[in-house]
């Protein structure tokens, strides 16, 4: 049984990883794979770790949607430049690794440009859109790799 969680695991971790960049809840997926980790003979975290992994996931997802917004805000966007931004994200998904980014910006561009704003307001507000949804991801990859980290740590004492 240990080893099909072990498996378990390390599916979880790197789909979280993959999710950090993707439209997957990386963060989330990665925390359970710690926790389905603990539950293993491989590995035995601290409820210290786990908490405090467990709160950073949280925060880290809520900010991930608080980000964009912010950042779209602050350049002078509306909803319209956060909602193409998220549908740009989708659509770039199709487009290869970089089609994700350069569809989040075009889409927040043409959500401004439909809401009704100028070209040069909605460049701005498209570039503060494009803004916050990098550093969501940089947050996210970030977490993803604290827990891959912890968790290949531990496996490395368990098997080495």
């Amino acid at each position: 049984m240990d080893i099909v969680l072990l498996i378990v695991a390390i599916i979880c971790l790197i789909v979280g990883l993959i999710g950090a960049v993707l439209p997957l809840p990386g963060p989330p997926l990665s925390f359970v794979g710690i926790l389905v980790l603990h539950f293993t003979k491989f590995a035995q975290f601290s409820e210290t770790l786990l908490w405090t992994l467990g709160i950073l996931t949280l925060v880290v997802t809520i900010l991930d949607y608080l980000v964009p917004i912010w950042g779209t805000k602050k350049f002078g966007g509306s909803k319209y430049g956060t909602w193409g931004s998220m549908i740009g994200l989708i659509i770039g998904l199709f487009f290869g690794p970089f089609g994700i980014f350069i569809g989040a910006f075009l889409g927040a561009l043409a959500g401004e440009l439909i809401g009704g704003s100028t070209s040069q307001q909605a460049t701005k507000a498209a570039f503060g859109s494009f803004l916050g949804f990098l550093i969501g991801i940089v947050m996210k990859i970030a977490l993803c790799v604290v827990m891959i980290w912890y968790a290949g740590k531990e496996l490395w004492h368990y098997f080495g």
